[in-house]
């Protein structure tokens, strides 16, 4: 297809120009993936950029991008359709008004119409209007295991089968993006219809990189010693590690109080950005924030 890229290097920068700066690996599965036409199954801890990758790959490519939000108890009438039951009675009624019921299979065929069902995320990303689709399927593991089996078609055959009315396929397969924050196991029937990677967090280079794109106006100095303090954080014992969003809004959050470098005071008073759970932050304000703080500046 013309709007895939032609080479690792060129998916790499169509990345970076959407402002998700991605290491080599990463570029190639996703190279991979849009070459093969394969889903791609992003595996990783929340706050890592998984979502992210989705939402520039529709903007670079450009494709409109169809997300579907799993949640526990999602079923097949919210992710892929759902018949308009109210316009199918009208129509019936219209109908018998009209002395138009005497052909009982022709009436059933009628209702069965497509104008008369509604299309959900799964079945929006293989309609050919608004053109091709990027489709994220975000959280799977936030749904329950069942509903995977609703994916397994639409993964390999990039298809949805409706018993009352066929087959819909796409003409464009979309791009499928999965994410999943590992809360549970997601079934290995999925895995194999999918490339696979694990995104993990940044390193200090990248993640200072992302930190210059994503916040610009983080003096230098500041922004060097954000990152330094999280990457030493990250090797600790926390119930949730921050991921590149909370480093992100911990810059800005410094940024925005005149902060020019690493102060333990502010730290101390900005932990609520950075970390979400009380029992963290406890364990880090004072002395353990302080010794980071220390180590971030000597970095």
């Amino acid at each position: 297809m013309s709007d895939i890229p032609g080479s690792v290097e060129a998916t790499q920068q169509l990345l970076g120009a959407g402002g998700y700066v991605a290491d080599r690996a990463l570029s190639t599965t996703v190279h991979l993936a849009l070459r093969m036409g394969r889903p791609l199954f992003l595996e990783g801890e929340p706050g890592t950029g998984k979502t992210e990758i989705a939402k520039v790959l529709a903007g670079g490519l450009p494709r409109r991008l169809v997300r579907l939000q799993c949640y526990d108890g999602l079923d097949l009438g919210a992710a892929a359709y759902e018949w308009n039951h109210a316009k199918q009675l009208i129509s019936i009624r219209l109908a018998e008004a009209s002395g138009e019921t005497t052909d009982r299979e022709a009436l059933e065929r009628g209702i069965y119409d497509r104008r008369f069902l509604q299309e959900r995320p799964l079945l929006q990303a293989l309609s050919p209007e608004g053109g091709p689709a990027v489709l994220l399927i975000d959280e799977l593991d936030r749904a329950d295991e069942p509903f995977e089996a609703f994916l397994l078609e639409l993964l390999a055959d990039f298809q949805l089968s409706i018993p009352e009315y066929g087959t819909v396929k796409a003409k464009v397969p979309p791009v499928v993006i999965i994410t999943s924050n590992r809360t549970r196991e997601v079934h290995d029937a999925i895995r194999r219809r999918c490339l696979y990677h694990w995104v993990d967090y940044p390193d200090a280079v990248r993640e200072r990189a992302i930190l210059k794109i994503r916040a610009p106006h983080v003096p230098e100095a500041l922004s060097a010693q954000v990152v330094a303090f999280v990457q030493r954080l990250r090797g600790g014992e926390y119930f949730k590690l921050p991921g590149v969003a909370e480093t992100i809004d911990w810059a800005s959050a410094l940024a925005a109080l005149d902060a020019t470098e690493l102060e333990p005071a502010a730290v101390d008073e900005t932990l609520g950005v950075l970390l979400k759970y009380q029992d963290d932050i406890a364990k880090l304000r004072g002395a353990e924030a302080a010794k980071l703080v220390a180590e971030a500046k000597a970095a």
